[in-house]
């Protein structure tokens, strides 16, 4: 079976993509190819990290692989944290801190209309491809739930009562941006398999 290298040692992302794969790919983490490196992440945008991950895997390691980058985009906040969403309050990358951060921004604020994007860069034979997937809701004003990473527990995507932290891994890769653009990787991927 041909291998595809996930740029990213983040469990919670590699059962969802993995779940998805249903054996169409080998799919490979960087730990598991041996990259200990930092991989850079210095674009401004979505696309430019996401861009930016999958060529450094393919110059170093010359293997078929995606990489993608995610961002909360919160219209009170102008779009933030958006690019920068992981590293919000801080280089830590602590999701706590950065839920409560957000939940501070949001303090008194009518408008809690948000959506989270992915964008993901694949490599395929040399060639680059995206694919983007975005799904909207509203931030919540307190935590739900205790499924799921991030700022999971307080966005609540349309259409439903409850977060994203109270839906099951298979409840919310149906609807999820991560989810809806690893849908679209795998449609690409299985008409050129």
């Amino acid at each position: 079976m041909k291998q595809l290298v996930f740029a990213t040692n983040n469990a919670h992302k590699v059962d969802e993509v993995r779940e998805k794969l249903h054996g169409l790919f080998e799919l490979r983490t960087l730990s598991e190819i041996g990259c200990v490196e930092d991989i850079p992440e210095t674009s401004e945008t979505l696309h430019g990290n996401a861009s930016q991950k999958s060529q450094y895997l393919h110059d170093r390691f010359h293997c078929d692989c995606f990489a993608d980058d995610t961002g909360l985009e919160v219209e009170a906040l102008n779009g933030a944290p958006g690019v920068y969403s992981a590293r919000y309050a801080g280089p830590a990358k602590d999701s706590e801190a950065n839920i409560d951060k957000l939940l501070s921004e949001l303090k008194g604020k009518e408008n809690r209309r948000a959506r989270f994007r992915t964008v993901i860069s694949l490599i395929l034979d040399g060639q680059e491809h995206f694919f983007e997937g975005i799904v909207s809701g509203v931030i919540l004003t307190e935590r739900h739930g205790s499924q799921g990473f991030g700022y999971d527990p307080v966005f609540q995507p349309d259409g439903y009562n409850c977060s994203f932290a109270e839906l099951s891994m298979e409840e919310k890769n149906k609807i999820s941006h991560r989810g809806r653009a690893v849908e679209q990787l795998i449609q690409f991927l299985s008409e050129t398999k």
